[in-house]
């Protein structure tokens, strides 16, 4: 087992990264995992939007009472607040809530109100990923429910690899798995998931940004609909 506790330069993690997304690829969700928190100890983490706690639940598994770190934008609907709070009283991890450093009440009295729907990309920018920049601060590694059926912009999503914006290690362990995947695993398991889920919407993210999808869509057509934009800027 690797040492927890050593020193390792960005060309160290890096190295670690590629070669463990080779090793890995063919790997189940959980032996990824497993992989991670045996690595990575204390500096690794999961991240959840609470669209489902799947990732989370796996690594609890894998290694229990791990670090579950989740944006709090101030957009949520009160399905996905009510999700975290029900995965942080039955599940055994530790929830760790990131909140942007502007309220919603700031930041319309610096940029004006809606800034959502004037220019998504800084909103996001703001309330997401500048928020999850400082919270992996003391972390290697961490985990995403990313998966390569969800979009075209994820179908390379490597089951381990290098991030470069954020020199960190990040896992996917569940990129090959496809919807089907997702559900028999939450059945077999009894596996929270955000009751939105159940009345049309696909992705769930920022109440203003996301709607119910269409048949024949994909699951990330009701984020910021309309728009050319399709990711947050959490993953590129």
């Amino acid at each position: 087992m690797t040492t927890v506790q050593q020193v390792r330069t960005d060309d160290d993690l890096r190295n670690l990264a590629e070669q463990a997304g080779r090793d890995l690829e063919d790997a189940s969700a959980l032996e990824i995992l497993r992989w991670a928190a045996d690595t990575f100890g204390e500096k690794f983490c999961v991240t959840s939007s609470m669209e489902d706690a799947v990732v989370a639940h796996l690594a609890s598994r894998a290694r229990p009472g791990v670090d579950v770190v989740f944006l709090d934008t101030g957009y949520h609907f009160p399905e996905t607040i009510g999700t975290r709070d029900a995965v942080e009283a039955v599940m055994d991890v530790n929830v760790i809530t990131l909140t942007p450093r502007q309220s919603i009440a700031e930041q319309d009295a610096e940029y004006g109100p809606k800034l959502h729907d004037r220019d998504p990309d800084l909103c996001c920018k703001l309330r997401k990923v500048q928020p999850l920049e400082q919270g992996l601060t003391d972390y290697q590694a961490w985990a995403t429910g990313l998966r390569r059926d969800e979009s075209p912009t994820r179908a390379n999503t490597p089951v381990v690899g290098w991030d470069e914006k954020r020199r960190k290690v990040k896992v996917s362990p569940i990129a090959r798995w496809t919807q089907d995947d997702v559900d028999a695993y939450v059945a077999e398991h009894g596996v929270l998931t955000n009751p939105l889920l159940m009345d049309g919407y696909a992705s769930v993210g920022c109440a203003p940004c996301t709607r119910r999808v269409l048949e024949g869509e994909d699951a990330r057509a009701g984020r910021w609909a309309g728009r050319a934009k399709t990711e947050c800027g959490l993953h590129g």
